[in-house]
């Protein structure tokens, strides 16, 4: 009997073991997919990290006259955009996204958080967003399952452009912003939880307003936003959200952002793979996928007094 109860007791422990190491091998296929598309290290590309550049522009690229690559996209008002370069590629990357929450320390300083965080009233936060590919970015926020709006593009921020480039990470919202009450997104004094949706396609959304449509459309009818999606979009995205992304997640919470990735994002640079990685990495299921949504959820509890740990950290713009 105690060899049986042993060998027993053995097999639970392995048992245990082999969803902990399938877990593991994900995570090591998710980062490496993800890491080894961005560009080694190089003496040249260090030395342009201290070189001063001009605001990235989050507008889709213009193409040249005459340039068959190029496309239009109708805004959600029926007019034609930007037209924009869609050079075709042999080896179609996984549509990766790479995340890193940040929260505002009582210093001003941004701080690695996990998103599994209790914020309170007050709290400030934003997001560290790099992609794999080229690609058009959205963030779109419910309240306890209420009504989507959309967070980003938004037509205060980077002319309402959306576009990023492959490893190029961006500030959500931007702390180059104008305005202090752009640069976070605040935790208001309602209690509830915060989905954010975070939707990267390859091409831009043809039912969503974006650069001139989006701010023509606020202009025009600012009760109406931030903008809301239509019944068809958003069943869209809930769709493509009930098939989950590979995710991996990367260990850092409590530390904060480092020169590089400050210098990266707010000049326009790309990050190598000497640089950190996002605390969370979510990776399409196969390279057909056009659109990768993901969630993110913050719970945000009135509850409580913050201490000056605690006071960290947000989701509506301040």
């Amino acid at each position: 009997m105690r060899i049986k109860a042993s060998f027993l007791s053995l097999s639970i422990v392995v048992a245990g073991l082999v969803p902990a190491i399938a877990v593991a091998q994900q995570d090591d296929d998710v980062r490496g997919a993800f890491m080894t598309t961005r560009p080694k290290a190089t003496s040249k590309s260090s030395g342009n990290k201290s070189t001063p550049t001009a605001k990235p522009s989050r507008r889709r690229p213009k193409t040249t006259a005459g340039d068959p690559s190029g496309t239009t996209s109708a805004g959600a008002n029926g007019s034609t955009g930007s037209t924009t370069t869609a050079p075709a590629k042999i080896n179609v990357e996984r549509l990766g996204l790479g995340l890193t929450l940040f929260m505002r320390d009582s210093n001003g300083l941004a701080i690695r958080t996990d998103p599994a965080h209790e914020f309170r009233k007050g709290d400030h936060v934003r997001f560290l967003v790099e992609t794999n590919s080229d690609g058009y970015l959205y963030l779109f926020n419910t309240t306890d399952n209420g009504t989507p709006v959309m967070l980003y593009p938004d037509p205060e921020l980077d002319e309402a452009g959306n576009y990023f480039q492959a490893h190029v990470p961006f500030e959500i919202p931007s702390g180059l912003a104008a305005e202090e009450r752009l640069r976070w997104l605040t935790f208001d004094e309602h209690a509830g939880v915060e989905r954010i949706y975070f939707v990267f396609t390859r091409e831009p959304l043809t039912a969503v307003p974006i650069e001139d449509d989006l701010i023509s459309f606020c202009r025009e009818s600012s009760n109406k936003c931030p903008w809301n999606p239509e019944a068809d979009v958003w069943a869209q995205i809930q769709k493509e959200l009930s098939e989950p992304a590979k995710t991996a997640k990367v260990a850092g919470v409590g530390s904060a952002q480092t020169s590089a990735e400050r210098h990266a994002a707010t000049r326009g640079i790309g990050l190598n793979r000497d640089d950190p990685e996002p605390s969370l990495i979510m990776l399409s299921a196969s390279t057909s996928k056009s659109m990768l949504v993901v969630a993110v959820d913050l719970i945000h509890n009135s509850a409580g007094t913050m201490s000056d740990t605690d006071e960290l950290g947000g989701t509506e713009k301040e």
